[in-house]
């Protein structure tokens, strides 16, 4: 009889070289050889070296900017699409352009959903991702979406540090919800930043709602980007009678001079996935990494089992 379930075969884009390294360790398969053609104007051609027909694909690689990352997925996809691969999952551990996931203003791009168009058509049949900028881009997809949860890995790295008289904070109003689903598994208190912008990474105010005197703070949020907002909160906090300030972020996109930024905060520590590579190291960033999680489903999507279970929130 033919063997329908053929061992699954995975593949990293280039920026997600050395998480996919990881991820395929803990999974115990080998990556798939790629090789891309580059022409001497920045075109480039990715081609799957070995065959993938009828059997199920890993493609990883996350989408943060410059654009030719998120090219290179697609690209990757409809190499698997055209290889004949069965099925084909796109394993995003930071999906971006997430940000732009609503018209926030006239004549703007819903960047996030044109995304999701271009996977679907590029080949991919699921999509894999950790912590979006927003729960309801997994409804601007009509394939399945995996939507894991860095909690997963960060809850029981706050828990070795254990911290008395703990409170979990959110840097804004809208990360709230993931606030206080931190503060139930730690069963801390909660408090809020309201801030105030003027424009895109630029704040103009910040005022906390609640109390954090005498209180080690663990600010949560999806992202850090320039830095602003969470060194901003960390100052606050601690001008406020805060022990200490820590930030958890699952994706360390930290551009500009936000490195320069952490340094000179008050933040005691700033613990980031490696959905994204640092571009430097700091002796205030601590990185926790995904790919055992990644790798655990992978093998649960594979073999048609549940993974709610993974999920601590």
């Amino acid at each position: 009889m033919m063997n329908t379930q053929l061992a699954p075969k995975l593949f990293a884009c280039n920026q997600s070289k050395v998480l996919a390294e990881k991820i395929a360790e803990h999974y115990g398969s080998p990556l798939g050889n790629v090789i891309i053609s580059k022409f001497s104007d920045g075109e480039f051609q990715p081609a799957l070296v070995e065959s993938v027909r009828g059997r199920r694909v890993f493609i990883i690689g996350s989408t943060f900017p410059n654009s030719d990352n998120l090219m290179e997925m697609l690209l990757m996809l409809d190499a698997a699409k055209r290889a004949s691969a069965r099925h084909i999952t796109a394993v995003i551990p930071y999906f971006g352009w997430a940000r732009q996931d609503r018209k926030d203003k006239p004549r703007v791009a819903i960047g996030a959903k044109l995304v999701a168009n271009l996977l679907q058509a590029a080949g991919a049949t699921r999509i894999m991702t950790m912590d979006l900028h927003a729960d309801q881009i997994q409804g601007f997809f009509e394939k399945p979406v995996d939507h894991l949860y860095a909690s997963t890995i960060f809850l029981p790295y706050l828990k070795s540090l254990k911290l008395e008289n703990l409170t979990v904070a959110s840097p804004d109003m809208g990360g709230s919800k993931r606030a206080y689903a931190y503060s139930k598994y730690l069963e801390s208190d909660v408090v809020i930043c309201y801030k105030q912008r003027l424009k895109a990474n630029v704040i103009s105010s910040m005022e906390l709602i609640g109390e954090v005197k005498g209180q080690h703070v663990i600010l949560v949020d999806d992202m850090i980007d320039t830095g602003g907002t969470l060194t901003k909160a960390a100052d606050l906090m601690m001008e406020k009678g805060a022990l200490s300030v820590r930030a958890v972020c699952t994706h360390p996109i930290l551009s500009g001079d936000a490195y320069d930024k952490i340094e000179k905060s008050q933040l005691k520590e700033l613990i980031v996935s490696d959905t994204i590579p640092l571009k430097k190291e700091s002796s205030k960033i601590k990185v926790v990494s995904c790919a055992p999680l990644f790798a655990d489903v992978m093998h649960k999507v594979q073999d048609n089992r549940s993974i709610s279970g993974q999920f601590l929130m």
